[in-house]
């Protein structure tokens, strides 16, 4: 099996990183604790948490038999999805594009009241995108991570949120106090805290438990 190591203040912290940098959701990850990390006394000898991801499986040279599982991933997701669109009475056009080097399928939905697709900042469609990855990978052997879109939705909302991330910067720096953002998943709380790395004067960090996991910004000392 092949394995990439993440870490963070705590094993929460370091799953988000994991979740983030490939761009899935945690109920999709395998990982294993590596070290659990530690807070030490007064700050003095705190260690990071440490998790062990599992990618995949050991790759063999590409052959008929991968590329024949490749057709099935397409496959797979494709019936899936017609039948949720089936049963909602949605005439949904599906736009597929396998990248079989990073094992990544890339879905475009089309049509009309997409919006109901999408839901509240993106929630019914994270849920589909989540249930496509559950039926594409529930027997393959080497896991393919599905990425769902409509409507260039994902691209528009990271702007809606870098933008987000920026006023309320500006707020923490003219008020001199805290601002706690509404939960987000993983992925959107990475895009706040990147958005504000490199501000010299406010600083960024989760607190709270999954799924109602949040962003604080705060004034530097």
């Amino acid at each position: 099996m092949e394995y990439k190591e993440f870490s963070g203040k705590t094993v929460s912290d370091a799953l988000t990183n994991a979740t983030v940098s490939l761009g899935i959701t945690s109920d999709q990850i395998k990982y294993e604790v590596v070290e659990e990390g530690s807070s030490g006394f007064l700050g003095i000898g705190s260690k990071d948490a440490v998790i062990k991801v599992i990618l995949s499986s050991d790759e063999d040279s590409v052959s008929s038999e991968n590329a024949a599982s490749n057709v099935d991933v397409e496959k797979v997701a494709r019936a899936f999805l017609e039948d949720v669109f089936k049963a909602m009475d949605f005439e949904v056009d599906i736009k597929m594009n396998l990248n079989s080097e990073d094992k990544t399928l890339d879905i475009e939905l089309a049509g009309p009241d997409m919006g109901v697709l999408i839901g509240k900042r993106g929630q019914t469609l994270d849920s589909l995108q989540y249930l496509t990855n559950l039926a594409v990978n529930k027997s393959a052997d080497n896991y393919t991570r599905v990425k769902i879109d409509t409507e260039d939705y994902r691209r528009r909302r990271k702007e809606t949120l870098e933008n987000l991330a920026r006023n309320m910067a500006s707020k923490v720096k003219r008020t001199k106090k805290a601002v706690t953002l509404e939960a987000m998943n993983p992925y959107e709380r990475r895009i706040i805290h990147s958005a504000l790395q490199n501000d010299s004067n406010v600083t960024t960090h989760s607190e709270g438990e999954e799924p109602y996991r949040y962003v604080v910004i705060t004034l530097k000392k």
